[in-house]
């Protein structure tokens, strides 16, 4: 079966704003939403993509945090992701978001996350995270619980790239 593109959501839309149902049992159709997602996020190209941000409120984010050109990637499925613990040690990394593009902001969040999370065969898993990896992966679980990586921004800041991006909207609907 191939995956299927789909068309990202972009800010503001109300449901990018709402809080993602747990997934309860994994269907082949949550599975294939899993693949679709990853090819979505690659095709972006992006490191992640959460659910939400192609319309589906479920707890589903999708990570590959391998960019460097020759080495392996590692696309990671995860239901149900949750953080478990992370360190009082902070990194700051300028973020970006598949549903506000070409607008980038520094976000400070724990440097080193522990993440438990279901895969696609409905195994659990526990990993500690770090670097791009653990940002990359707590900004995805925001988009679960409705929060965008410009609500860590001053409220004068996070206004003006809404307003962009609601002027950049218009001007796509015109076509």
């Amino acid at each position: 079966m191939t995956a299927m593109k789909r068309p990202i959501l972009i800010h503001p839309d109300p449901r990018l704003k709402r809080k993602c149902a747990p997934v309860a049992d994994l269907s082949d159709e949550l599975r294939a939403l899993g693949n679709d997602m990853l090819a979505t996020m690659y095709d972006a190209p992006g490191v992640g993509l959460a659910a939400p941000q192609v319309g589906v409120l479920t707890r589903l984010i999708v990570l590959d945090c391998i960019k460097e050109e020759g080495e392996t990637p590692r696309p990671l499925i995860m239901f149900n992701p949750e953080i478990i613990a992370s360190s009082d040690t902070l990194n700051t990394y300028e973020e970006g978001c598949l549903s506000i593009p070409e607008h980038f902001a520094d976000v400070t969040r724990p440097a080193e996350v522990e993440v438990r999370w279901i895969d696609r065969d409905g195994k659990e898993h526990t990993e500690g995270m770090d670097r791009l990896w653990a940002t990359c992966v707590q900004h995805e679980i925001d988009h679960l619980d409705g929060k965008l990586f410009i609500d860590y921004l001053k409220p004068l800041r996070r206004q003006m790239i809404t307003r962009k991006m609601t002027k950049m909207k218009r001007e796509m609907a015109r076509g």
